[in-house]
């Protein structure tokens, strides 16, 4: 499993920017430069590009489009796991189809934004995926698993009651701080929960978790 690494104290959120259009990459660059919480640590217009480059940067939040020219999201992120990427990804695109967005959801993808928002909301969703929230809308997840869209699912493992809890926080998009003060429990017992649960679940990422809890236990999570 790929531990997502915590950020650095009191530092900038480090970025990397992926897209394939050079005058959005290069607006969306100056963005985010002028916001001293954050440091555009790197760009590419490339898929290609970006393997080269990520792995040795190591960005915090990797920002990506879905369209890539001649690859896609799905592409990258499938190479970045490969090579052990440990950042959070948003993706940001103005619309993909619901195959594709299960895919990059299986790919741990932390977030979807859509380019119609504002610039503020894109600051404040880069802040809330570099703090470990995952910024997938229920309803949208919710119609690509009732779409048909999604794999037939393997067993279900038996939910303990604290497993239960711990799902439905991360259905509202708790972290784990939230988490914690919710359940009333220290962060560490959320985080030894989510260990537990990413065992016996065999996904990797807490994004790939609220799919899986949609998928297969939502009902359950529910009572």
């Amino acid at each position: 499993m790929v531990e997502s690494r915590p950020l650095r104290p009191q530092q900038p959120i480090r970025l990397f920017i992926v897209d394939d259009h050079a005058l959005f990459r290069e607006g969306l660059i100056r963005l985010l430069a002028s916001d001293e919480t954050l440091q555009v640590a790197g760009a590419a217009g490339s898929a290609e590009a970006a393997l080269q480059s990520i792995p040795e940067i190591s960005p915090d939040v990797l920002i990506l489009d879905y369209d890539l020219g001649e690859s896609t999201a799905v592409h990258l992120l499938e190479q970045l796991r490969l090579r052990k990427f440990s950042g959070r990804t948003l993706l940001v695109t103005a619309g993909l189809p619901d195959s594709e967005a299960l895919l990059l959801i299986r790919e741990g993808v932390s977030g979807i934004f859509h380019k119609h928002q504002s610039p503020e909301a894109l600051h404040r969703c880069i802040r809330e995926v570099a703090a470990g929230r995952i910024l997938i809308e229920q309803e949208y997840l919710r119609t690509l698993v009732q779409s048909g869209v999604a794999a037939p699912p393997s067993p279900a493992p038996r939910l303990t009651e604290r497993d239960r809890q711990i799902l439905r926080c991360l259905l509202e998009g708790l972290s784990n701080k939230e988490i914690a003060t919710h359940l009333l429990i220290s962060e560490s017992a959320v985080k030894a929960s989510l260990q537990q649960l990413f065992a016996k679940t065999e996904v990797r990422t807490r994004s790939q978790l609220v799919r899986l809890a949609l998928e297969q236990f939502f009902d359950e999570i529910q009572r």
